[in-house]
Order: structure tokens, then C-alpha cells, then sequence
């Protein structure tokens, strides 16, 4: 059995016994510490099929915590990190990952409700109020902020076809500029990550700004001093190929592919990275 199934299994009999036992504050902190620790657990992966597979049954088991515990904000936030991680990178069928995105974006807003109570209707704003709205959001208030940002844009990413939807890229490209005001470096460069991918989410006809994506690519590499291989990837995928470079595709591509993946909480998604940099490099030839 794999550490992250043995693991689960485990942690499913903790709780059992700490449920017996009646006491809710040690339950609560524990839920939150084993959310984290699978969580961690489950980056520091190597090999993504284990994790595909294992992860549906603690999507059903994190919910079941939240369930019991609804107004814990970091055991939202979890939960909210993996729904959205899970439907983007494994679920390929267009309704699941609009159904699984919802929940993680409905955890993530539950989570920044419960934070800044004063600040739960920021969707109903005018983008003027939003954006001001934004300036009361502090240096340690930027994890609840990333977390409504990022899961959001896996929402969007999930409804692209919806133009009500993507209407909403400006307000959440403004959450993610907040927070790059206020730690660049969060998660390894992934706020410029996600910033460049929404710049380059319409092409400039439409309004998208590659080459400010070109920047916000570079700054995410610069961060992760080279190691968020993502970063790399989807610079090749969403610019590279969106202003047809394909010396600068491959070369990215290349790179990824060539380099090492183990980075402590980065190798799972380095791994992924890594196999569809492959994939897209085969297809060049024909992309080209």
C-alpha cells in the first residue's frame, strides 16, 4: 500500500477514536493538521497515477470533516486546494470539472466569508468598490486572498465556454495583483503563474496581453529559482504557441523535460509538468 493510502487509512481510525472520545477542540485542530499533512503528503508524490486514484476517497473524506466542522477556515482552504487541484489536473470530462471546481470555489469564498465577514459580498460590488475593497487585505491576510483567487480561476478556467463567466477575469486578476503586492514569492511564484495564464487566456484581439504574460511567466521561473517546472510548461502552451514561437516552445519544453523533479511539495506537480511536456513536444511538428 502507498505511504498516502496508508496514511488515509490511519488517519481514518485517529478520527474515529478522537470522535469517541467527544473532545471538539482536539477533533477540530486534528482535522486541520491531517488535511495538511495529506495534502503535503500528496505533493511529495512521484507518480501521479498513485495519487489520481487514491485521491477521490479523500475528496469524499475532506468533505465529510468540512461537514462536521463548516466554519473551519484553514480545513476549508485544504479542502478547497484539493478539489481544485484534483479538477484540473486529473478530471478531463468538461461537467466534473465544472461540478468539482464549484465546490472548491464555494469552499475558498465559505473560507474568505468566515475571515472577513465585512468583506463577503465582494462579488456583488462594482469593479470600482471591488477593487478598493481589495486594499484592506493585509500581508497576513494573503493566504485566504490566494486561495479565493486561485480557486476562482480554476472555476473560470472549468467555465471558459461561459461568457458570463469569463466576465469575471478582471476581478480576479485583481485579487491576484493584490496579492502579488503583497508576496510575490507565495507558493513558489504560482501568483505570477496564474497571473500570465489569464493574461494569455484570450488572444489580443480579444483583449489578452501575451506579451505582459511573457513577463509574468519569467517572474514565475525567477521565483521558484527554476524548480516550478509548471511554470515552464505552461509558458510553452499558453504563450509560446499562442504567438507561434516555436523555437522558444521547444527550448522551454526541452528543459522541463531534462530537469529534476523532486522538490519536496513541487514533485507531484513537476511530475505532471514534466509528461505533458513530452506529450506537446511530439506534437510540434504538427502544431507548427
Amino acid at each position: 500500500m502507498s505511504r498516502l493510502l496508508t496514511r488515509l487509512y490511519s488517519a481514518t481510525i485517529i478520527f474515529s477514536l478522537l470522535i469517541l472520545s467527544g473532545c471538539g477542540q482536539l477533533i477540530s485542530n486534528a482535522k486541520q493538521e491531517f488535511a495538511e499533512d495529506l495534502s503535503a503528503t500528496m505533493l511529495e508524490q512521484n507518480d501521479p497515477e498513485t495519487v489520481k486514484q487514491a485521491v477521490p476517497a479523500y475528496l469524499i473524506l475532506v468533505s465529510s470533516m468540512i461537514k462536521g466542522d463548516p466554519d473551519n477556515v484553514e480545513l476549508l482552504i485544504s479542502g478547497s486546494k484539493l478539489y481544485g487541484a484534483y479538477a484540473s489536473v486529473f478530471v478531463e470530462d468538461r461537467g466534473r470539472q465544472k461540478r468539482l471546481s464549484t465546490i472548491s470555489f464555494d469552499y475558498a469564498h465559505h473560507a474568505f466569508c468566515l475571515y472577513k465577514q465585512a468583506a463577503c459580498n465582494i462579488r456583488e460590488l462594482s469593479y470600482y468598490e471591488f477593487e478598493k475593497s481589495l486594499k484592506q487585505f493585509n500581508k497576513e491576510d494573503v493566504q485566504v486572498l490566494f486561495a479565493l483567487g486561485s480557486a476562482w480561476a480554476g472555476w473560470l478556467q472549468a467555465n471558459s465556454a461561459d461568457w458570463n463567466a469569463v466576465a469575471e477575469l478582471p476581478r480576479i486578476k485583481a485579487i491576484i495583483q493584490r496579492v502579488l503586492e503583497l508576496d510575490p514569492a507565495i507558493n513558489n511564484g504560482d501568483a505570477y503563474l496564474y497571473m500570465a495564464v489569464m493574461q494569455s487566456f484570450l488572444p489580443p484581439a480579444m483583449g489578452g496581453k501575451p506579451e505582459l504574460a511573457k513577463e509574468n511567466f519569467e517572474q514565475a521561473i525567477k521565483v521558484s529559482n527554476g524548480s516550478n517546472l509548471m511554470a515552464k510548461l505552461l509558458y510553452a502552451e499558453k504563450y509560446a504557441r499562442l504567438v507561434f514561437d516555436r523555437e522558444l516552445h521547444d527550448k522551454l519544453l526541452k528543459e522541463v523535460i531534462d530537469s529534476r523533479i523532486e522538490y519536496d511539495e513541487m514533485t507531484l506537480i513537476n511530475s505532471i509538468a514534466q509528461h505533458k511536456a513530452k506529450r506537446l513536444l511530439a506534437q510540434s511538428d504538427e502544431y507548427f
